[in-house]
This record gives structure tokens, sequence and C-alpha cells, in this order.
């Protein structure tokens, strides 16, 4: 009898236990992804001279992890952008989403943390990769409500403010 009440005890201290480590139980993960068609047209104010003929495409994968509620509790951006026809050895110096919408400028608001050169196109044309970019749940949250209130932008050193940008859409 006695190794049942004590079996019971520490049953029910296990599931406390349990119970305290995380509350609203299992986490889950999911995945959101975005697009975005990179021009010098869409810079404000739009690019002239010798990188306004350039484009890209941007994909960026947010992987989410949400508590048992569904809420998005973490998350880290997988980046992988694709770009042409700027002049041979154009070098970005940064590349971010901000917050705006089509047509005004906004803040940074989730960095790739570029350093200049890091991404240079000896041909004018190439791709580049970053992965593993920490995006706060509110970050998260506001990109998935609103994509469209956010657009990607890369930077290069002939034009520091941006060569392209694109606002953000739900991939298809």
């Amino acid at each position: 009898m006695k190794r049942l009440i004590l079996s019971l005890a520490l049953l029910a201290l296990g599931f406390t236990w349990s119970a305290c480590k995380n509350p609203a139980g299992p986490s889950s993960t999911s995945k959101a992804t975005f697009t975005a068609v990179l021009l010098p047209a869409n810079e404000v104010p739009a690019i002239v001279g010798v990188e306004s003929a350039g484009s890209g495409t941007a994909t960026i994968t947010l992987n989410l992890t949400k508590d048992a509620n569904g809420y998005v509790t973490s998350a880290k951006a997988d980046f992988s952008v694709t770009v042409t026809g700027f002049p041979n050895g154009t070098s970005l110096t940064d590349a971010h989403i901000h917050g705006g919408a089509a047509g005004t400028n906004g803040g940074v608001f989730v960095s790739l943390g570029l350093s200049a050169g890091e991404f240079t196109f000896p041909t004018g044309a190439g791709s580049f990769v970053k992965s593993g970019i920490t995006v706060t749940a509110d970050q998260a949250n506001a990109i998935i409500a609103n994509p469209s209130n956010f657009y990607f932008n890369i930077h290069t050193a002939t034009n520091p403010g941006g060569v392209a940008r694109g606002q953000l859409a739900i991939a298809q």
C-alpha cells in the first residue's frame, strides 16, 4: 500500500513538474514564406544611373515556433536573393526588411547583418543565401498579419539608401 501511495505521489509530482516546464503544452513549428520582386524603380526616389537596370527576387522564409495555442513565440528567417542586370563587380553593402507601404520609406525592421562586400557579383548577377536570422515574435506576427506593409531592400555603395526593393507578398 505504501508503494502504491508513493508511486501515485511521484506520478502526481511528475505531472506537476511537466506542467511547470511548459504550462501551455507542447510547442510546434511551421513556416511562412514571402517573396519580393526587387526593382530600382521601386526605390523612393527611383534609382537612375548605372544601377537602374538591375533587378532581383527575394524569398524570405520565417521558421516559426508556436505555443500550444498557436501563437508565435520565436522565429528565425532564411533569405534567398537573386539579382541580375547590375554593373559588373556590384557589391552589396546591406540588405534588410523595412517597415513601409509601397511608395514610402521606412526604418529597418529586420536586418540581415551583412558586412560591406560580403556579397559581390563579378558579372552583375548572382545569388546569396543568409539563414538563421533572429526575428522576434512581434516582428514575425507583424509581417504575417500584413506583409504588404513591409519591403525587402538591398543596398550598394553607389546607392547607400537602397538600390532595389520590393514589397513582401505571400508566396504562392
